[in-house]
């Protein structure tokens, strides 16, 4: 089994490598699904591990249609990505009729160039076709496709992650993606699935200190428990 640890920091690409993961997704703000990082949070995690760093490209909120500033934009920040050392990149564009955006190959095009994995992530879970959006993918060349089979949770969507993976795992890597924890992980095993996404923290308190929001830590225990199970 493969695992993609789901991380806003050093410290968790530190111990993706600790407990065996094969890489991280490296996002900023994962409170709103998780943003594009900064130079040199990438290049620490770069320096600091040895697992594969793959950088979410999304620089807003919300939804997932991209206008043209925006894909220029969304490729400045591939092509830092490709300067700091990941080893590809995260992203997804929909049309406004939730379809996969032909602005994907353009985007996909250019990582290629730069000779970045390429991975959609769960813009997908919000399609209305996901069979025609998937063979999108497959035409367009993506690596890999991040998925809670329509669902809120991966658990809930495991009879459409199972087909996918069956009829389509051959095409391209299907990874299984959010509530991954250590009593439903060994379930997506059965089905054929070999790629885990889940993202591992905890908030810590600092008793009558100030913050504008939770301190959140790296849980360890959560990636091995998850890890030990294969």
């Amino acid at each position: 089994m493969n695992f993609e640890i789901c991380t806003d920091c050093v410290e968790g690409a530190m111990a993706a490598e600790k407990y065996g993961a094969k890489r991280i997704e490296l996002c900023s703000a994962l409170s709103v699904g998780g943003l594009t990082p900064s130079f040199g949070l990438i290049l620490q995690c770069v320096e600091n591990s040895s697992v594969e760093v793959h950088v979410m490209i999304r620089h807003k909120e919300g939804g997932f249609v991209c206008s043209e500033l925006d894909i220029n934009l969304m490729k400045v920040d591939i092509s830092m990505a490709k300067q700091a050392g990941a080893t590809g990149v995260v992203f997804g564009v929909l049309t406004a009729e939730n379809t996969v955006s032909n602005k994907n190959k353009e985007l996909l095009n250019f990582a290629k160039q730069l000779n970045l994995e390429v991975t959609f992530h769960r813009a997908f879970d919000f399609l209305i076709d996901y069979k025609k959006g998937i063979e999108c993918l497959i035409n367009f060349g993506f690596d890999r496709l991040l998925t809670s089979g329509l669902k809120k949770t991966a658990e809930e969507g495991l009879d459409v992650i199972s087909f996918l993976q069956q009829h389509y795992g051959d095409q391209l890597q299907i990874m299984a993606g959010s509530g991954i924890n250590s009593s439903n992980a060994s379930k997506f095993a059965t089905i054929g699935v070999n790629n885990l996404h889940f993202t591992a923290r905890k908030p810590i308190s600092f008793g009558n200190s100030f913050s504008m929001g939770d301190v959140m830590v790296v849980d360890e225990e959560k990636i091995r428990t998850i890890t030990n199970l294969f």
